[in-house]
This record gives structure tokens, C-alpha cells and sequence, in this order.
């Protein structure tokens, strides 16, 4: 196997430098070079910054205006994953991203439980050498997920500038998220009880407010489960786009995102007591008035096999080109039906 090819980047520091090695160099680094903070650390740790010639390894180090530091940077390494040839949904590509309409049933990454066909593996597979590196790595950037068994819109880096670009945006929360989602119940600003939900408030329109804190749950570490100290702070906000039942008994949903956490829809909504249909973790099974719907709508109900969950809007600004992109996907063909049953006339 060939030796990886070194190349040398040559960075100047400029004037009133931060007194630490590591942010000097997030700040004076040219845009160009796309190294994110997380990869300069990296470059640290492996020796690969140096001051005449001598590796800086710590951090921390002081630098003074005008040195001159050389960062090696050797070729993007092969990932260990193996590319796949899956079919894909493409939105919208060009050499720093790719926007994908996820099916349901795929896993976005690989994980001991499930190390192919994942997102990923048909990534690496559709872009083959177009993919520049991220991390050092020829992989797609993850920068957000959703559930293997959500369908809908996800954004993937294809370069270390847009990977720490979109990475960016998602942190401070500026991705235009919005969701679908079948529920049971019918969300009411006059209901007393979700009054009464601690985290649960309502704003102009019947737009639902949830607002906790997100943490794994204490004695089932697949699960979240809702804090209100402690976790990671979460807010998702709902409105009803269609009731069905007479009354109404179910609900398709609107929700969006002010943070993107771990299941955050799934327990949110549970937690306000609106569970998503199908969602054997956090929905569980209702029954339902057989007065309300009709037979077929019951049996759907019943019958969908996942969480009635997709990913129906993703806006953002080009990390590259700064366009403002913004794509949406149809709902799935199984939502679709069970929608299709939920609007069947009830007897009588």
C-alpha cells in the first residue's frame, strides 16, 4: 500500500492572537483550508502542527503575531465502511452536499446492529472519489439523523467545509425542520388537562409549545425520556393540520423544531399525551372510539407497523455558495393510506 500524500499548509499569525495555539489557529486557518476546530485538535494531538520544525502537541501552547505554523495534512484516508449499491432518493447534489429522501426501514449510519445498508454505505457507493474528505476521512458528513424507521429529508456533507459549515447551522439552530406526524388525540388549547402538563403551553393559532429538558432514560438506555434538570434543553412546536373522527380521535400534526434531539418529537408528544401512531416505544397501543371512525380507519390504526413520522421540510443556507435551499418530500406512500382510511366515513 502506497504512502498517503503529505501536504504542507503554511499559516501566518496574525496580529493580537488569541494566547492559545489551537484558537489562534480556528481563527487565522484560510476559510479555503475547511479545517474545523475538532479536526486542528486532532492535528495537534497526532504532531502534525509544527513551529520550526518542532510539533506543537499541546493546545494550549503560546503563539506570538508573525510565526509561522505548518500543518501537515495527508490525502483523505479510504473509510473502513464498505460503499453499497442502494438506490437513492436525490433531491439535490453538488460537490459539498447532497440532499436525500430517506426511505423508512434504513439506518442512516452503521452501528453494531446494523453495519450495512445503511445511508452511508449506498453514499460512499453514489459518490465514489467525489467525496473530498471530512475529518480526514473519505465519508459523507452526518451532520443530522433521523430514525430507521422515519422516512424523509436529510442533508449530508461531502467536504470538511461543508460538514463544519452545516454543522454550524444546526448548532445554533437555524435549519428549517419540519415534520409530519400522525397522533392519537386531537391537541386543544381549551383541553384543561394538557393545562396541566408541566413543559406544555399553547401560543396564537393552536400552535402547541413543548419545552423540556432531553436525557436518556434512567433504566432504559435505548429510551429518552423528559427532565426539567439536567438532559439538553428541547422545545418543538405543533399545530393540527387535519382532525379525523367525529369527535376527533386522531390528528395529523405539523411539528418543527427549535432543537433537533434524540426521539424529541416521538417524547414530546407523548409526553403532552398525543403519542405517534405506530411508535411501539413511546405511542403504545389505544383503543379508539369505534363510534368516531370507521372500521377500515380502526384496522390502519391498529395495523401501521412504525411511528407515523416523516421528515417533510429541510431549509438551510449553502455552507459554501450561502444560498438559501430548502426542499420538501411528500409523505411516504404508507402514511399516505393510512390517512386515505382515516378520512373513511364513520357508520351511522
Amino acid at each position: 500500500m502506497s504512502e498517503p500524500t503529505i501536504t504542507t499548509l503554511r499559516v501566518t499569525i496574525a496580529a493580537d492572537p488569541p494566547r492559545r495555539l489551537d484558537k489562534a489557529l480556528s481563527r487565522d486557518v484560510p476559510e479555503e483550508a475547511a479545517l474545523s476546530r475538532s479536526r486542528l485538535a486532532k492535528l495537534i494531538e497526532a504532531g502534525d502542527v509544527l513551529r520550526a520544525g518542532e510539533a506543537l502537541t499541546d493546545p494550549r501552547a503560546k503563539v506570538a503575531e508573525g510565526e509561522e505554523i505548518e500543518i501537515r495534512l495527508a490525502e483523505a484516508a479510504e473509510s473502513h465502511i464498505l460503499p453499497e449499491d442502494i438506490p437513492l432518493e436525490i433531491l439535490f447534489e453538488d460537490e459539498d452536499l447532497i440532499v436525500v429522501n430517506k426511505p423508512v426501514g434504513m439506518v442512516v449510519h452503521p452501528a453494531p446492529g446494523t453495519p450495512s445498508g445503511t445511508l452511508v454505505n449506498a453514499l460512499l457507493h453514489h459518490c465514489g472519489d467525489a467525496l473530498s474528505g471530512v475529518g480526514g476521512m473519505k465519508r459523507p458528513g452526518i451532520v443530522h439523523r433521523i430514525d430507521k424507521e422515519t422516512s424523509g429529508l436529510l442533508v449530508v456533507a461531502k467536504s470538511d467545509r461543508a460538514h463544519h459549515g452545516l454543522a454550524e447551522q444546526f448548532e445554533k439552530h437555524t435549519v428549517e425542520r419540519h415534520y409530519n406526524a400522525v397522533v392519537y388525540g386531537v391537541p386543544d388549547a381549551n383541553d384543561p388537562r394538557l393545562r396541566g402538563v408541566k413543559g406544555v403551553s399553547f401560543e396564537p393559532g393552536n400552535i402547541l409549545k413543548v419545552t423540556t429538558q432531553l436525557a436518556r432514560h434512567k433504566t432504559d438506555r435505548q429510551k429518552q425520556a423528559v427532565y426539567f434538570s439536567g438532559g439538553r434543553h428541547a422545545v418543538t412546536r405543533v399545530r393540527i393540520v387535519e382532525s379525523f373522527g367525529t369527535p376527533g380521535v386522531v390528528a395529523l400534526m405539523e411539528c418543527w423544531l427549535e432543537t433537533g434531539r434524540t426521539h424529541q418529537i416521538r417524547v414530546h408528544m407523548a409526553h403532552a399525551g398525543h403519542g405517534l401512531i405506530g411508535d411501539p416505544t413511546y405511542g403504545g397501543k389505544r383503543k379508539l372510539n369505534a363510534k368516531a371512525l370507521s372500521p377500515a380507519a380502526i384496522e390502519a390504526v391498529r395495523a401501521f407497523p412504525r411511528q407515523a413520522l416523516h421528515a417533510a421540510t429541510l431549509g438551510f443556507i449553502h455552507p459554501v455558495s450561502g444560498e438559501v435551499l430548502r426542499f420538501e418530500a411528500p409523505l411516504p406512500a404508507d402514511m399516505v393510506e393510512l390517512i386515505d382510511k382515516l378520512r373513511t366515513p364513520a357508520a351511522g
